[in-house]
């Protein structure tokens, strides 16, 4: 009899899954994206790197899970036995995320309530970094210096990760299941209600027509299918580890291949609902500023807590609604990812050690959460941005890379992992499936990789002092990887070990 937590239905999965992958770069990174890549005409390399690289990688990580039941880490190690510092990599990279991306929660949550009175002023720039983030190079400081933790983040921060950790307490099925029942449902109708308003809005036409307008000389440029394929992989949390861990806790009979077409296609579909939302707001934006939409175009932080807080100011009607449901919007987004991310090294902590799921919490949620404090302080940002950059272009990519080549060149299991989903699966995988991992998504990774690696060999990234990078980019970056070895050096917990290998190859 296998004691593992199982989710209570295939709904409760889907939305868990959907919920881990519908994150803030599907609100502030797509729209831009698509806009500086083709506008229309990038749909066509998005929805080939969909089918390419995101479904079929999403369909071996929930193959890999629901086969070996076990965390990453445990999961790649059954697979093969020299892949589980890869998993272990992954959780690492998993755990750098979720110490920054609590803090942007947090953001969003004071935002909400910044929204019923709009606090933010006409210098929604100014009060973001100097009034509310208090940063340090405003206050005499240097990049790179702390400076003093910052209350107005602090306590959203707490309050974060009571939520988080709370669920995370609760388990996966009365927990997380339980929880994305209620976010992602909540999510969906709060957004939709944005892009309804929006879209009402005058200037919007013009904002969808930027949006949409496809340039189709952008078709034939190599950088635009790399940032399409970039999108992808960074938008369905692949080679995070959230997927692997999540689908080992389906039940033995599960449709693998419809649940990955169907997690794969409701991320981009709110990716989609996002850029009409977006879009319609810059579009009404440059409207009233008389300028054209291309002037007002921006993404990431800059996107949602200074161009949005300055929309809202101009909004006819309604502005402190309209502001709590988009920053109610992200906290939910946030928040579903949040716990997902948690989730692996929880899940990976508790199957290493032997503990019980109520110690892995806290211990690995705690040190987190602890962690997160660097981010609340006035240097905060910096350290966020450089962080953020390269765990991401060199952790979730390049553990990607390592992950597909491990699995499709070195342990040739591509033919055992599709037999195995096509056994659960009403749609069956044939050869285009092994093509995909075994030569395209390596190659487009493989290229990713080598342009990241001669791009930041040779410019400094954002400008920022080289001995900063170092200790908050690449040193963070190249942990995760040592992390990743030194927990596999680490021999398993005995009692653990034994329970859990047992009907591992039915």
């Amino acid at each position: 009899m296998e004691n593992r937590p199982q989710w209570g239905t295939r709904a409760g999965f889907i939305l868990a899954a959907v919920g881990s992958a519908v994150g803030l770069g599907n609100i502030w990174r797509f729209p831009a994206t698509a806009y500086e890549n083709g506008g229309g005409a990038f749909f066509i390399p998005y929805l080939f790197a969909l089918l390419t690289a995101g479904i079929p990688l999403l369909v071996m990580e929930f193959t890999i899970g629901h086969k070996y039941r076990g965390s990453a880490p445990m999961s790649l190690g059954r697979l093969s036995k020299g892949s589980e510092w890869i998993g272990w990599w992954q959780v690492a990279v998993s755990f750098v995320i979720s110490t920054y991306y609590a803090v942007i929660i947090a953001w969003a949550m004071s935002y909400s309530v910044f929204s019923f009175n709009l606090s933010w002023g006409e210098d929604t720039g100014g009060f973001l970094m100097g009034d509310y983030l208090k940063r340090i190079d405003l206050d005499g400081g240097a990049i790179g210096d702390f400076g003093s933790l910052v209350p107005g983040v602090l306590i959203p921060l707490v309050l974060v990760w009571v939520v988080t950790l709370g669920v995370l307490f609760a388990g996966v099925k009365k927990g997380i299941e339980v929880a994305n029942k209620i976010f992602i449902p909540a999510l969906v109708i709060l957004f939709t209600i944005i892009v309804i308003r929006a879209l009402t809005l005058d200037g919007a036409a013009a904002g969808l027509d930027a949006f949409f307008k496809p340039d189709w000389s952008k078709i034939t440029d190599g950088k635009v299918w790399v940032a399409a394929y970039g999108q992808i992989f960074f938008s369905l949390s692949i080679a995070f580890a959230i997927m692997i861990t999540y689908s080992s806790y389906l039940p033995k009979k599960s449709d693998i291949t419809n649940n990955a077409f169907i997690t794969g296609f409701s991320n981009s579909a709110f990716e989609l609902l996002a850029g009409i939302g977006v879009f319609s707001a810059l579009g009404f934006m440059a409207a009233q500023q008389g300028v054209p939409v291309s002037e007002v175009v921006s993404a990431g932080v800059g996107l949602a807590f200074v161009v949005f807080p300055q929309i809202i100011n101009e909004f006819p009607a309604f502005n402190e609604l309209f502001g709590f449901l988009f920053f109610g919007s992200l906290v939910l987004a946030g928040l579903s990812s949040l716990i997902s991310i948690v989730e692996t090294f929880v899940a990976g902590v508790q199957e290493k050690f032997g503990i019980s799921r109520v110690k892995s919490v806290i211990i690995g949620g705690g040190a987190s959460a602890l962690l997160s404090l660097v981010f609340a302080t006035q240097g905060g940002l910096f350290f966020l941005d450089a962080a953020d950059y390269f765990i991401n272009q060199f952790g979730v990519a390049l553990a990607g890379l390592f992950e597909v080549i491990a699995i499709a060149w070195f342990a040739r299991e591509l033919k055992n992992l599709q037999s195995h989903a096509n056994s659960m699966s009403d749609m069956q995988l044939g050869t285009w499936w092994r093509i995909c991992l075994g030569l395209i998504t390596p190659v487009v990774l493989g290229y990713m990789m080598f342009d990241n690696l001669r791009t930041n060999l040779t410019t400094e990234y954002e400008g920022y002092p080289r001995e900063f990078l170092f200790n908050w980019g690449w040193t963070v970056a190249i942990g995760a990887i040592l992390v990743g070895v030194l927990f596999t050096i680490k021999k398993r917990s005995n009692s653990n070990a034994t329970s859990t290998t047992k009907g591992v190859s039915q």
